[in-house]
């Protein structure tokens, strides 16, 4: 195999990553049980499912999960758990996004970095129903296809034409400072 220049560069379409993007978002809910809370013995959610969908320049997901409420009542001589099923769309935008990937392969995905949890509960001020406060945050990212360029050289070049030095000074890599490393590598 001849080439014309002494370098040339190819197009290689690949899977990569295109996308990236996090958010840490709280909301508020507001549960009426049946009988008029004394007061809140505990909250928790549970049963969180969600999935991820394209939306424009950046990644909805889209999820329900279960809160359930222990409250007292009847001042405070009997307790139940009151259960209601939250509905939410959360819009991630991406801190990054390469305009040239491919948008008809687009696959996106979302994790849950922190998984929803009831940060505050409290009695309404009339008192008959709950307020939570809710914390919950997603990571999430795109993935389609684009090009990468890349150098071809025909193998009898001169391995003295390289622009990279490999007989430089050595490198130890138990001198890194691991403090210093980017999360993503």
């Amino acid at each position: 195999m001849s080439l014309n220049h002494k370098r040339q560069t190819r197009e290689i379409i690949t899977k990569a990553i295109c996308g990236k993007g996090r958010k840490f978002s709280t909301a508020t809910h507001t549960v009426t049980p049946p009988h008029h809370p004394t007061s809140i013995l505990g909250a928790w959610i549970i049963n969180h499912q969600y999935e991820a969908v394209a939306a424009g320049s950046g990644i909805e997901v889209i999820g329900t999960y279960d809160v359930n409420i222990w409250y007292s009542y009847d001042k405070n001589k009997q307790t139940e758990v009151a259960k209601e099923t939250v509905s939410y769309v959360e819009l991630i935008p991406l801190s990054y996004l390469d305009p040239r990937h491919r948008a008809s392969t687009v696959e996106v995905s979302a994790d849950a970095t922190q998984e929803p949890n009831c940060v505050e509960a409290g009695v309404s001020p009339g008192g008959g129903s709950v307020t939570l406060r809710v914390e919950r945050e997603f990571e999430a990212e795109l993935v389609a296809e684009t090009k990468v360029r890349v150098y071809v050289s025909d193998q009898s070049d001169d391995p003295e034409d390289k622009d990279y030095d490999f007989d430089g000074e050595s490198f130890d890599y138990e001198d890194l400072d691991p403090d210093a490393l980017d999360d993503e590598l």
